[in-house]
């Protein structure tokens, strides 16, 4: 028995055409959405790729701009089959290879499905990523004379200021590690002296941050210098101040804003899948409702679609015999490949 059987008459066939017609096309600006958006992605990725540990977290954008280029070349094709399907001479030419076409589709949305959950599941390695990234690029700001680290500075500085972030977990960080280049300190002075030597690794270490973190909205001058030392600064008690620094590390800070983006992408290709499998449903039923006509010779006789000629469990009976007999036929002809081989 067909699986949700309805009748057609002509007048229902080609609404039918025209409303399917009119979502393959639909489903071509989807397309075009999704190619945007793996676009967008990857520039945003790109801005600040020299803060990613690994070149990994660009396989989405890159599977979303795939995808969107196949979305628009099958859904197009599929709005032609729809349009010429109001004409019977023209979409006898179409009708062979209606059957491959929808198991591609099948294929294709279960390929859309799987972009999906990628868009919720790579926030976790996008999560390890950024925090190896940003804690060897923070390593590197004050290679500003070195040839290939030079524009890190640059980068790290425009990124906490357009995050309105300070470090890698927090501001603490930059406590941990020289940032500022030797070419700017005065190593005769006995300050600079000590606190070199003070260090085993003779890192100029000092409780001090980058002044792109300062959050310009604070009443109080930035103190982004001694940091820790309460006798430095004039009404000053780092332990129960609100500091003037952002206290966000920029890991929060970007997981934060490229899982959002991932999320919302993620949302938006559930969407697409459930709009293609509903286009691939209603070339189904043009294609059966054409294939069942009483009398072929007039157009106007009625007919029968389906989107499964047989119950779920049947078909799903008949797809697993027919993998069953290709094991065996390919169990039989290694078996006879290995006789010839005995033979021989």
């Amino acid at each position: 028995m067909a699986l949700m059987k309805i009748k057609f008459d002509l007048k229902k066939r080609v609404k039918l055409a025209q409303f399917v017609w009119f979502l393959y096309w639909f489903s071509v600006m989807a397309g075009v959405l999704v190619l945007s958006m793996g676009l967008f992605f990857k520039i945003e990725l790109r801005k600040r790729s020299e803060l990613m540990d690994n070149n990994e977290s660009h396989f989405l954008p890159n599977l979303l701009i795939l995808v969107g280029l196949i979305a628009c070349g099958i859904n197009a094709f599929g709005g032609k089959v729809c349009y010429d399907s109001l004409d019977p001479t023209k979409f006898a030419k179409w009708k062979p290879m209606l059957k491959p076409f929808l198991i591609s589709c099948v294929g294709f949305n279960m390929m859309l499905f799987l972009t999906a959950l990628l868009c919720f599941v790579m926030r976790i390695p996008l999560q390890f990523t950024l925090a190896e990234g940003l804690k060897n690029g923070m390593k590197y700001y004050k290679d500003t004379d070195t040839p290939g680290r030079c524009y890190m500075k640059r980068t790290l500085d425009l990124m906490q200021m357009e995050f309105r972030c300070c470090g890698n977990n927090n501001y603490r960080d930059w406590f941990e590690i020289q940032w500022v280049s030797n070419r700017y300190l005065d190593f005769s002075a006995k300050a600079v002296k000590d606190r070199i030597g003070s260090n085993v690794d003779g890192q100029y270490l000092m409780d001090g941050v980058p002044f792109s973190c300062c959050n310009p909205s604070s009443p109080r001058p930035c103190i982004q210098g001694q940091m820790t030392n309460n006798s430095a600064h004039y009404s000053y008690d780092h332990y129960t101040e609100d500091l003037n620094v952002w206290k966000r590390g920029c890991r929060e800070a970007l997981l934060s804003y490229y899982g959002g983006l991932m999320n919302t992408i993620g949302a938006l290709m559930l969407l697409i899948t459930l709009l293609e499998v509903a286009v691939m449903i209603g070339l189904q039923y043009v294609n059966t409702s054409l294939s069942t006509l009483a009398n072929p010779e007039d157009p106007e006789s009625e007919s029968e679609g389906w989107i499964l000629e047989k119950t779920m469990k049947e078909t799903f009976t008949d797809i697993m015999a027919t993998m069953k007999a290709m094991g065996k036929a390919n169990q039989v002809e290694e078996g006879a490949e290995a006789a010839v081989a005995t033979v021989s």
